[in-house]
Formats: structure tokens, C-alpha cells, sequence
């Protein structure tokens, strides 16, 4: 397994609930039910849109891996699947690097996957696929004959791929899974940054191979609790807080995911006030940045635009964003600072108008 040779072949989920979930991102997301699997304990659902590919799995039965997971977090991310070109060989590397076997190399319908546990309760698994296939194919599963349920009528939002994967761990366990995907997983480190807004801070991390990225994220215990904190509370430890899609037209995609349902965290006006001093956007006019509180931030390689879904989670944790790049190469860390000023500057002047109307 090589850096050059690894891709992110899907994402799993557990789902308390098949049908609902498939519906929501059918719906909301343009991601389509494609495929379906029962097998022991579980029942499966592939939906996805261009690159964009996750499998949902509800448990049937109380001893299946996925109760447990879902009694601990809630829905949420339980596999990284990396599609390798030698899935025995990459396991048989990670193992002898320090992994914790999950699931022994299987062969099944022409694949080949073994699974390795990764950060918390999410484990990866290899996946060697055959030539000429269908790339969205997976073993066991079958097309879906009919659209399910309530998930007829899909749109086409324009998501293309998996941006990236920000995963949260507690405070002191950032280092150890730096050096668990660098050394075990072949993994490089591409981007390191200590965020310090008001009396909260955070270190972020992000490691990276082939088309495959994880931010890795760590709060700082010694500052005032903040969300990732809240985040880790919540799910139960460590875990997937958020994915992000990448698309071509982020305003468009804003607006057709908005129609399908699909709620984004508002943001103050005052950011966009403050804006032109700090980022001039190059794509879209401020005005359509405002109104659909899409964010934008830079770096030395180009800019990006983002929004961040709310949680439509029952604990508040995993939630999607939205992003589209235009050369950067970074996560948008200037917007966790100018979010922070934007908040502080719209606090300050709700206080100067409530004084000024007492007086």
C-alpha cells in the first residue's frame, strides 16, 4: 500500500433507521439509493452521486457490531473504506506496522477486503476491486430494483467527491493518531495549525494519501470547553464530527439542497461586513455570499468557499459541509477567527443599541 495507490472507495454509516436516512439524503443531497444487501444481523443501502458513495447499514439483530455502535454515538461514520490495489497486502502491512485486525482478508463476487481498526469505533477496510466492474459495485449487493420509499423525485445538487474527514479525538490523543496513519497507514502529514479564538483553542492536523484526507482534531482541555469538547461529550469519544462534499458551483449547490430540504447554519451579518477587509472573493459577488451564508477564506494557493449544514443528527454531532475550492488547499481555519470577531462585533452592538434604548 502506497500513497499513490490509495483512494477513498466509500464511506459506511450505522443507521438507526434504513429507509428515513436513504430518504433525507436522496432528498436533501441529490445521493440516490443505487444498491442493496441483507445479510446476518443487518440490512444495507448504497446511495451516492459522482464520487460520493456511502453505504447505510441498520442492525435487524441485538448482537450485530452495529447496535452497539449506534447505543454508544448514535447514526454516524463507522467505516473509511480505502480502496488499495492488494487488499491482503495492505492489511498484512498495517498489521505488522501495529494495526488491530478486524476482519481477515475475504474474498467475495471477484473482491477481495480485509478491515483494520482505526480512530475510535471507526475501522478501515481494504478494498480490492476487479477489472472492468462497475465502480460503484460492492460484494453481496444487488442493483435496487425500484426507488425506495419517499426517495423518488431526487435532485442533482452537483456533489462530486469527498473532500475531506474531520475527525475529532480528546485532548492528549492527537499525536499517537498522527503517528498511527503516518507509520501504520502510509499516511503523510500536509497541514498542521494551533486556533486559538477567545478563550477556546484547538489543534488541527491533516493527513493525507492519494485521494483520501483527514483532519484530525484535538482540543485544548486548559481553555474554555467549545465544540469540539461538546462534540466528544456527545458522541461518546472519538469520531467523525463532520464530511464534506465538494462541488463546482457552491451557490447552486446551496440553493438546490436548500430546496430539498436541507438547513444551513445561519451566519451573522456582521461577517460579511467585515469581509472585504480580509478576503475579496473572486467568483461570486458578497451580495449571493450573504444571502445564502456561504463563507470564503485563502491561503497562498487560491480561495474556497464552504457552508456547513446543522446537524440533523439526535445527539447534534455529524453534520455535512458544502465546499468548493478554487486552488486553496486548506480547511478554512481564517473563518473559525473571523466567525469569532463577526459574533463578538454583532454582540457588541445588540449591547450599544439595548444601552442607547434604556437611555
Amino acid at each position: 500500500m502506497t500513497k499513490d495507490d490509495l483512494r477513498l472507495d466509500h464511506i459506511g454509516f450505522y443507521v438507526a433507521d434504513l429507509t428515513a436516512e436513504a430518504a433525507r439524503l436522496s432528498r436533501g443531497y441529490g445521493l440516490a439509493p443505487y444498491s442493496e444487501a441483507t445479510a446476518w444481523g443487518c440490512r444495507s443501502v448504497a446511495v451516492g452521486a459522482g464520487l460520493v458513495r456511502f453505504v447505510l447499514t441498520q442492525p435487524t439483530a441485538g448482537d450485530h457490531p452495529g447496535a452497539a455502535y449506534l447505543g454508544r454515538h448514535g447514526d454516524g461514520v463507522a467505516d473509511i473504506a480505502l480502496g488499495v490495489a492488494d487488499a491482503t497486502a495492505a492489511f498484512r502491512s498495517a498489521v505488522n506496522r501495529g494495526a488491530r485486525p478486524v476482519s481477515p482478508p475475504c474474498a467475495r463476487d471477484g473482491f477481495v477486503t480485509a478491515a483494520v481498526q482505526g480512530v475510535g469505533d471507526v475501522v478501515h477496510t481494504f478494498v480490492q476491486r476487479p477489472e472492468g466492474l462497475d465502480e460503484r459495485a460492492l460484494p453481496g449487493f444487488a442493483p435496487t430494483p425500484a426507488p425506495m420509499p419517499a426517495t423518488a423525485g431526487g435532485l442533482d445538487a452537483g456533489l462530486a467527491e469527498v473532500d475531506h474527514l474531520a475527525v475529532c479525538v480528546p485532548s492528549g490523543e492527537l499525536g499517537a493518531t498522527v503517528d498511527f496513519y503516518r507509520h501504520v497507514l502510509d499516511f503523510q502529514l500536509i497541514f498542521a495549525e494551533r486556533i486559538t479564538v477567545g478563550d477556546q483553542a484547538m489543534t488541527t492536523e491533516v493527513v493525507k494519501s492519494g485521494s483520501v484526507t483527514l483532519t484530525l482534531i484535538e482540543p485544548d482541555v486548559s481553555k474554555e470547553p467549545g465544540h469540539i469538547d461538546e462534540f466528544l461529550a456527545a458522541h461518546g469519544g472519538a469520531g467523525v464530527q463532520h464530511l464534506a462534499m465538494s462541488t463546482a458551483d457552491i451557490t447552486a449547490a446551496v440553493d438546490t439542497t436548500g430546496a430539498g430540504g436541507v438547513e444551513f447554519l445561519p451566519t451573522p451579518a456582521t461577517y460579511y461586513d467585515l469581509l472585504p477587509d480580509r478576503v475579496r472573493p473572486v467568483k461570486y459577488p458578497l451580495a449571493e455570499l450573504r444571502e445564502r451564508s456561504i463563507l470564503v477564506d485563502e491561503d497562498h494557493d487560491g480561495q474556497l468557499y464552504q457552508i456547513f449544514a446543522r446537524s440533523a443528527h439526535p445527539r447534534g454531532t455529524f453534520f455535512f459541509e458544502l465546499i468548493e475550492r478554487l486552488g486553496a488547499r486548506s480547511f478554512g481555519s481564517g473563518n473559525i477567527a473571523a466567525l469569532y470577531q463577526a459574533v463578538e462585533l454583532q454582540r457588541a452592538n445588540h449591547r450599544d443599541a439595548r444601552t442607547e434604548a434604556a437611555a
